[in-house]
């Protein structure tokens, strides 16, 4: 296991799903607001973060956030899954062939996979398995775990101790993603990043947010894979 891969989903490793409507579902039931939900930038976020957002500009108070937040969840979770079935999310171009490519890597201990992503845990699944990837999400750091990004990495190389016995170093950890607060994250963690232009932020935007490396997509298979096991 010689070094742990942590790829965000939503941008990078899937695109589409259902509308931010889905979430606002969930508000409008929990807190009978949704806030500016249509003007808001969810990319990066997790989902505890975009929820206290959108309540605080709707006038909320964190103590009544937080309260609904029980509530909420479920409900949300209910209702993404639903949602899927109509609107389900699509594998961003080379990312079957990629996670193909890595299944030697793991097999052989090289490389071991895990997820840094906002979403919830049980969201995470859903959104992976909508898009016909079978990912087993038990190592990972979710918007479940915590409400601060910054904070993912270290729960996900905590999971990965509890679940192969291998603790990694900051300089043995890889993050995937696409958007700065990714770059953030993987640089506070004191991980190397490698970022790819496939959500809402260009190339120049993100090595402007200090990514060791930025690639368009994940297509060119042989190269990725190269740089995920071997150079970065």
């Amino acid at each position: 296991m010689g070094r742990l891969l942590l790829f965000d989903i939503d941008g990078t490793l899937v695109a589409g799903g259902p509308p931010k409507g889905t979430f606002g579902e969930a508000l409008q039931q929990t807190y009978g607001t949704t806030g500016p939900l249509e003007d808001w930038e969810f990319s990066g976020k997790t989902d505890p973060q975009i929820a206290r957002e959108l309540l605080r500009e709707a006038g909320l108070a964190d103590p009544d956030i937080e309260a609904g937040f029980e509530d909420l969840w479920p409900r949300y979770v209910r209702g993404l899954q639903e949602a899927l079935g109509v609107h389900p999310m699509e594998r961003l171009p080379g990312i079957g062939v990629l996670l193909d490519g890595l299944r030697e890597p793991v097999a052989t201990g090289q490389v071991a996979l895990g997820l840094v992503t906002g979403n919830l845990q049980a969201g995470a699944v859903l959104k992976l398995q909508s898009a016909g990837l079978d990912w087993d999400a038990t190592v990972g750091g979710y918007g479940s775990d915590h409400e601060e990004r910054d904070r993912l990495p270290g729960i996900a190389v905590a999971r990965a101790w509890g679940h192969w016995r291998h603790r990694y170093a900051p300089e043995e950890v890889v993050i995937i993603g696409d958007t700065p607060r990714d770059v953030r994250c993987g640089r506070v963690h004191g991980a190397r990043t490698v970022a790819v232009a496939t959500g809402r932020y260009s190339m120049a935007q993100l090595q402007a947010a200090g990514a060791d490396w930025v690639l368009p997509d994940l297509s060119s298979t042989e190269a990725v894979v190269r740089l995920l096991t071997v150079e970065a």
